[in-house]
């Protein structure tokens, strides 16, 4: 609603103030072009007006107002009128106007008003977005291989330059067929399993066959690797029990010659008269022994030592042209001076009989009482 007061006087004066009323109405309608009509007492006061105008922005706005006169000082009439401006499109405005209005006019005025227009204008706005890519990032890993560590040199010699020429660590999961025979020349492999390669080491333990009866096992190197003369070495632990004859040797079958070098043979049988074992057949002593042929003994001797079976052992030889040296953890236990220049293989083997007499009932069977080797190696001296 608003209030509009018009000054009488001023509309008598000239012909124009009706149109200058239209003018205050078209005003109140938001300008435009449009008509307007109105009237008017016979003291001059307006009583009603009506005026329709369309927008600059399409709409179409009306205003109606009626008027009641309030007071009179001299000859000029104040009168208040109350009006609504309804606007078709999309603004409904609600005002109150104060005018004075002077003279008597009664008439109908068409006129054109040019409005003063605020425009706001419609503003889309883009965001900037930034996008952080997610990153996968997979590591670099450097891996360090375990490396077994092979010694240069037989274990305690000096004064000597040896080179390397066989190296078995035991490394793999299974015996490496490319250098080792599972059984001796003239038998067949025995089909039941009795040995294994696992964690560094080869396995050969007592076991009965599918016969029932303990077999031998033999591993070694014939038709793949022999030497002549060299120092040969290995690490093991060996098995306890009556009958149980563990050896580490050097042999050969050439025609009907059979030479032969016992590094190492342990009997667990003979008991403790003998000397070779302890009342539990745990073997307490092992014999070098050198053959120049099969029944032609060139030498052996009996070396007695601590429970074999308790820990890992060196059972090495040094074999020159004219003398076989042989050592116990580094150290000299017994030598034989004889020629022996055949080329031999390297035999590992769990036999039974001889000084051990014949396992039984008694004799532990299985992986857990194992002949165990950790190594085999071999090296001529340059």
């Amino acid at each position: 609603m608003f209030n509009v007061s018009f000054n009488a006087t001023a509309i008598r004066l000239t012909s124009l103030t009706a149109a200058a009323s239209v003018s205050v109405l078209l005003a109140a309608c938001g300008g435009g072009t449009g008509s307007a009509q109105y009237s008017i007492d016979s003291n001059g006061n307006l009583t009603s007006a009506t005026a329709t105008t369309k927008l600059a922005n399409g709409s179409t706005q009306t205003t109606t107002i009626s008027s009641t006169p309030a007071t009179t000082s001299g000859s000029t009439t104040t009168t208040t009128t109350t009006g609504t401006t309804t606007t078709t499109g999309t603004t409904t405005t609600t005002g109150s106007t104060t005018g004075t209005t002077t003279g008597t006019t009664t008439g109908t005025t068409t006129g054109t008003t040019t409005p003063t227009t605020t425009t706001t204008p419609t503003t889309t706005t883009t965001p900037t977005t930034t996008t952080t890519p997610t990153t996968t990032t997979t590591p670099t890993t450097t891996t360090t291989p375990t490396t077994t560590t092979t010694a240069t040199m037989p274990y305690g010699q000096t004064g000597t330059a040896w080179t390397m020429t066989f190296s078995e660590e035991f490394d793999g999961t299974a015996l490496n067929s490319a250098r080792w025979n599972d059984n001796i020349w003239y038998e067949t492999s025995n089909a039941t399993k009795n040995y294994a390669v696992s964690n560094g080491s080869l396995k050969i333990w007592p076991q009965r066959d599918a016969s029932g009866k303990f077999f031998n096992r033999t591993i070694d190197t014939d038709g793949k690797y022999y030497q002549t003369y060299g120092y040969y070495e290995i690490e093991a632990k060996l098995p306890i029990g009556k009958g149980t004859w563990p050896a580490f040797w050097l042999f050969n079958h050439i025609d009907v010659r059979r030479p032969e070098i016992d590094i190492m043979e342990a009997y667990a049988g003979g008991g403790p008269a003998s000397g070779w074992s302890d009342a539990n057949l745990h073997p307490t002593a092992y014999a070098p022994t050198v053959w120049i042929d099969a029944g032609r003994l060139a030498g052996t001797k009996t070396i007695l030592t601590t429970d074999l079976s308790a820990a890992f052992h060196k059972y090495a030889v040094k074999w020159e042209a004219n003398k076989q040296t042989f050592y116990f953890d580094g150290r000299e236990v017994y030598s034989v001076a004889v020629t022996m220049p055949d080329r031999m293989y390297i035999m590992l083997d769990l036999w039974y009989g001889s000084a051990s007499g014949q396992p039984d009932s008694t004799t532990p069977t299985g992986s857990g009482n194992s002949y165990t080797i950790n190594y085999v190696r071999a090296w001529k001296a340059n």
